[in-house]
């Protein structure tokens, strides 16, 4: 007997199939699982669809630009509103001007509206400004017992400081070991380039805040006057604290309030601004890889840098409280860490955040200054702008839609149907679990033309099944028995669907990159959907097809398993006699 030739094995696919269905089912059993853990057990729905809150900002002139509203300053406010809102997660929100002085914001339902009222509100520019004075305010965290240490005026000038020292950027701080007597609950800054622990100053024990500034008996009457207002100010009483320096110029002091833990208080006196937020170029949280803690990351214009090198070199070798600067957002204190050495165009903000503090105090660094200033005109809770009866109608609008793949595939593709439809099934639960997740993962919110997006999806990936299907039957067609021409059938129909795929994902991209608003709720999902797709034909449907190949009902093509080589006009291969010359044909008989 001839030794048989040699030639490839079986595939992958045909080999072991089970391992390709198992790996799905885990994917799968671990995404619902990781829904119900999660206690979101459906998808975010977008404004559209759930509603949600309104915001309206009424744009307001600044002191000395009577003509700062207009067109350009509006679309830059918008764009910064957008992030600044965005920043929260990719949560659909809708910003857009309406008329030509008012910026309307839409947060779905289900977002922290709170949050993003705050991120949204907080609209006024953004000052670093050295802190002169601070005490407690509040029954919740009493001021401590014992005299009060201010130290200087409480006016003094921007400029009046030591000349910083010409470190440059590589000396932009080292990692500093917060003061237990520091209010802001430890929080300094350092730098983002040297990082090497600073020993605490030992010696007279923890500094006590202050009550009220002392003037010197030559105190101007501006000087007596902030010392009056930092007396009678209570940053319990929300109208006082709302009130606190909110129409005080950039070269003013101000008191001002803050909050570093939820129900205490802050007071502050703080000198004129030194930085603005137009300084700041780029600020961030993330996770220090030496300490695992949370912080932020700032960097500096070059301009914003030779500023904050001037204020945190005089700061640096002052003695708390005035050794702080206080981060100050519409005039409050948003933060006030303390400087241990002089930085530069990079410094990084520690202590006491979690991930969720750290990046709101990056957000509001980030797009923090406004060409604009803006007050709160209007909040309300709208209801669903298409609402329950439009979602119904895409629901309906996607339930006819499948049930007229199934019925062109059971009519079409008989027991093949069965294989698509599986195959459906499975990418119906990952899409849905998916976008179960990316709701409090990300924000996601599933909007109408997302919906729409998912409807798309459907026939995006029955054509994917098709395109297998076809070359599994022109196989057939060609003489070839059923587990051969799964095989062969194969290769070409992976190329034809990745090119397709690949071709939907592109367009998917464009459209999200280059669109805003629900246009990209539309993109997401198509993406999505178009990626779930190449997993399902690789992982599940190829695999299915090769074990039910095997099976009586397909491998013997009756005429209800979609694969009759009668129905499909097959042709027997011509096979020849072992003699040369001789034909097995009648007709040549």
């Amino acid at each position: 007997m001839a030794a048989p030739k040699k030639g490839r094995g079986p595939s992958g696919g045909q080999g072991r199939p089970g391992r390709s269905l198992v790996l799905i089912l885990i994917a799968m059993v671990a995404l619902t699982g990781g829904m119900f853990l999660s206690g979101h057990t459906t998808p975010r729905l977008g404004i559209d669809l759930a509603g949600g809150t309104s915001i309206t900002l009424k744009a307001k002139n600044q002191p000395g630009k009577p003509n700062a509203i207009n067109a350009t300053n509006m679309g830059t406010a918008v764009g910064i509103i957008e992030r600044r809102v965005n920043g929260l997660g990719v949560s659909e929100a809708e910003v857009q001007t309406q008329g030509s002085d008012n910026i309307i914001v839409n947060i779905p339902k289900g977002t922290n509206s709170e949050q993003a009222r705050e991120q949204v509100g907080t609209t006024a520019q953004l000052y670093f400004r050295p802190v002169l004075t601070v005490a407690a305010s509040g029954p919740e965290q009493p001021t401590p017992s014992g005299s009060a240490t201010p130290s200087g005026s409480a006016t003094p000038s921007a400029g009046e400081s030591a000349k910083p020292e010409d470190k440059g950027e590589e000396a932009t701080g080292e990692e500093a070991t917060p003061s237990p007597s520091s209010t802001t609950q430890g929080r300094a800054v350092t730098g983002a380039l040297k990082k090497a622990p600073t020993p605490t100053p030992t010696g007279s024990g923890e500094p006590k805040p202050s009550g009220t500034p002392e003037a010197s008996p030559s105190a101007d009457p501006a000087t007596a006057k902030l010392q009056e207002e930092f007396a009678k100010l209570d940053c319990t009483d929300p109208e006082q604290r709302t009130a606190a320096g909110k129409d005080a110029l950039p070269t003013d002091s101000i008191v001002a309030c803050g909050s570093n833990v939820p129900g205490s208080y802050e007071k502050y006196v703080l000198g004129p601004a030194e930085v603005s937020g137009g300084d700041v170029d780029d600020a961030e949280g993330a996770i220090d890889q030496q300490t695992g803690e949370w912080i932020v990351s700032m960097e500096f214009t070059s301009a914003g840098a030779k500023k904050f090198q001037t204020i945190t070199s005089r700061l640096s070798q002052q003695q708390p409280p005035m050794n702080q600067f206080a981060i100050v957002l519409d005039g409050e204190v948003v933060s006030a860490p303390s400087v241990r050495t002089a930085l530069s165009k990079n410094a990084q903000i520690s202590g006491s955040f979690d991930q969720e503090s750290a990046a709101d105090l990056g957000n509001i660094l980030s797009y923090g200054a406004l060409p604009l200033t803006f007050e709160e005109s209007s909040v309300t809770t709208v209801t669903a702008a298409l609402g329950g009866e439009q979602l119904k109608a895409g629901l309906i609008a996607g339930a006819i839609g499948l049930a007229l793949v199934v019925i062109y595939l059971v009519a079409y593709y008989r027991g093949l149907a069965f294989i698509a439809l599986l195959s459906l099934l499975v990418s119906g639960i990952l899409t849905y679990t998916i976008m179960a997740l990316l709701g409090p993962a990300i924000g996601f919110a599933l909007n109408l033309p997302a919906v729409c997006g998912a409807i798309v999806a459907i026939g995006i990936t029955a054509d994917s099944f098709i395109v297998y299907f076809e070359r599994v039957r022109d196989e057939i067609r060609e003489g070839r028995t059923l587990r051969p021409a799964i095989e062969r059938a194969w290769p070409r129909a992976r190329r034809t669907i990745l090119v397709s795929d690949f071709v939907s994902f592109l367009a998917a991209a464009v459209l999200f990159l280059v669109t805003v608003g629900k246009v990209q709720g539309f993109a997401f999902t198509l993406g999505l959907t178009t990626l779930l797709d190449v997993v399902v034909v690789f992982l599940f449907t190829k695999p299915l097809m090769t074990l039910m190949g095997r099976t009586k009902f397909f491998s013997s093509g009756g005429s209800w398993s979609g694969l009759d080589p009668k129905r499909l006009g097959a042709q027997p291969p011509l096979r020849r006699s072992r003699r040369a010359g001789v034909s097995t044909d009648p007709k040549e008989a």
